[in-house]
């Protein structure tokens, strides 16, 4: 929008309110081309309505915990500058709040609980909202009772709120008499939550929600409300199809213009994701209360040891740099893993095992050929249904359609895998390749098996255990790490090497978790499983009849007839 265009805006509004006595700078508003299209929409900033709740904050509540415990709840710059001005301040037709729904995301321990405790005070006695109902809402009991006890805490050591609000908490409740208010924590174990009546909703750490029915329930809570106000707090999490990631991407694409929203307010605070996470630049960007409440040396060592340790690091993405994962524990560095991208050269003919599984007839299947020797070589295959890719692409945010034209993915008709498909296509890789033997789960696979052996194809049934994947995952991890392993950077197998998430047993053993492992890793399974076959195989014999300077052809153990070539 040009500057003459929006200071036009500003003239119009000023004209229509001549007893607003507040000059306000549009700067300090309008800081987005959602904020310019709220203006011209007739929406306005009011710069003492935003105070008033400033002075609740710095006038009434008491920190409760921390290093500023007992002190007055003075606003930190990003509170009231990023937070609170805007949240409150920006009104709407009837004076009532322009902002609806707000998505607020940070970093640990950066004080957005106690932000939230003041906020949810504020909503239960001096917002204007008579017979008020707030509700901070979480993924189960102790997370729920969180910001209730920080509330709890204010009012005792408030002279004003010790007078005039009572909490029970054996019912984690507050109760203001006087305007018939009420404060109540709820947990997604809670058995009912239908027919509530909310002025204010917060709902805390929305990545850890098991499911997306309390969400659903609390979402619409306040339609019977003048100015209801659903307020999500969240740290990033790593399930991609969570109703926190769906929110998450929602109030991005509001912010980016994609989506058009003038009542959803969006504050996100995150590293990006290529930043160096040892850099205190970096840290500063996820953590807008660093230098009032962090200290730097132990987040320093923090960042060190995350940045030595796989499994370090995505927790310390995730919880210390607000950055979304795609585990919950990497397993494998991804900088190793794009390292081994080397192209795999002439296979024909080249000994190798392979590894099938199949996963659910409607999702996608994978087939991985390993080639052991002085480099490694993995050539892994997929097929997914046709039918239903695009809306696959949509619910697993990957481009499942990019990959099908480019060839990486093969379509079966239907909406269904077609397990002939692949028969037909294994039988054609035998011809191309020396299989010797191939490994499948055994889940969902008996008829392919029985198929594969009549077709003269070695197929062995293998473990998803500790006991059949604990050697070849580790393997694989040593392979990684040390470089010796080509894979011609095929982006469907990177991504579910970025995927992969294990399972760890008492006695430090490993294996690939699809349970822990949120996004699809059927091809790093399959490729593991052929791993472990090649490792437990016997070697080939030599034939006693090869003669020195011969070509020497080999026999597998077991089998009678022996090729020799002169």
């Amino acid at each position: 929008m040009k500057i003459a265009t929006l200071k036009r805006a500003i003239k119009k509004y000023r004209s229509e309110h001549p007893g607003d006595p507040d000059s306000w700078v549009w700067e300090d508003w309008v800081r987005s081309e959602a904020d310019e299209k709220a203006l011209l929409a007739g929406y306005y900033p009011s710069p003492q309505r935003a105070q008033h709740v400033k002075d609740f904050f710095e006038n009434t509540l008491v920190h409760s915990t921390g290093q500023f415990s007992g002190s007055p709840f003075l606003l930190l710059d990003w509170e009231w500058l990023d937070v609170i001005r805007p949240l409150f301040g920006w009104l709407g037709k009837n004076e009532t709040r322009r902002y609806r729904r707000a998505y607020i995301s940070m970093a640990k321990k950066n004080g957005k609980s106690s932000l939230m405790s003041g906020v949810g005070l504020y909503g239960l006695i001096a917002d204007g909202e008579p017979n008020s109902q707030v509700f901070s809402a979480a993924a189960d009991k102790g997370q729920a009772a969180i910001i209730y006890g920080e509330s709890v805490r204010m009012i005792t050591q408030s002279k004003t709120l010790s007078v005039i609000l009572k909490p029970i908490r054996s019912q984690k409740e507050i109760i203001h008499e006087a305007s018939e208010s009420l404060y109540k924590a709820l947990s997604a174990d809670v058995p009912t939550k239908e027919g509530l009546n909310a002025h204010y909703v917060m709902f805390d750490e929305l990545h850890a929600q098991p499911h997306r029915r309390l969400y659903d329930v609390l979402r619409f809570a306040g339609r019977a409300r003048r100015q209801p106000l659903f307020i999500i707090t969240t740290t990033a999490g790593f399930d991609r199809h969570s109703i926190c990631f769906e929110q998450y991407r929602r109030h991005q694409q509001v912010e980016e213009g994609i989506i058009d929203d003038l009542t959803a307010f969006t504050y996100i605070a995150e590293a990006p994701k290529d930043a160096d996470i040892t850099d205190p630049a970096t840290w500063r960007i996820a953590n807008p209360s660093f230098d009032d409440l962090f200290d730097e040396d132990q987040f320093a060592q923090d960042a060190k040891e995350a940045d030595e340790s796989i499994t370090l690091q995505n927790r310390f993405r995730r919880y210390c740099l607000n950055q979304w994962t795609e585990q919950d524990e990497r397993f494998i560095r991804m900088d190793k893993w794009d390292a081994c991208n080397d192209e795999l050269g002439d296979l024909t003919g080249v000994e190798c095992w392979g590894g099938l599984d199949l996963a659910s007839t409607t999702d996608i299947a994978a087939f991985v050929l390993y080639f052991p020797g002085e480099t490694n070589r993995i050539l892994p295959f997929f097929w997914i249904p046709e039918d239903g890719a695009r809306y696959r692409e949509d619910r697993d945010h990957v481009p499942y359609t990019e990959w099908i034209a480019q060839g990486f993915i093969r379509t079966t008709e239907g909406d269904v895998t077609d397990y002939d498909v692949i028969r037909e296509d294994i039988l054609t890789l035998k011809k191309q390749h020396n299989i010797r033997d191939i490994a499948i789960d055994g889940w969902n696979s008996t008829q392919l098996q029985t198929q594969l052996g009549g077709e003269n194809v070695e197929v062995t049934k293998w473990g998803q255990g500790f006991r059949s994947m604990a050697a070849p995952t580790k393997e694989a991890e040593r392979l990684i790490v040390e470089g010796n392993v080509a894979h011609a950077d095929n982006p469907v197998l990177r991504w579910m090497a970025n995927n992969l998430a294990v399972e760890t047993d008492p006695a430090g053993n490993w294996k690939p978790s699809k349970k822990k492992s949120t996004e699809k890793i059927d091809g790093m399974v399959a490729w593991i499983m052929a791993l472990g076959l090649s490792m437990i195989s016997e070697p080939k014999k030599v034939s006693k009849y090869a003669k020195k300077g011969a070509r020497l052809a080999s026999i597998d153990v077991g089998k009678a007839k022996a090729e020799v070539r002169p």
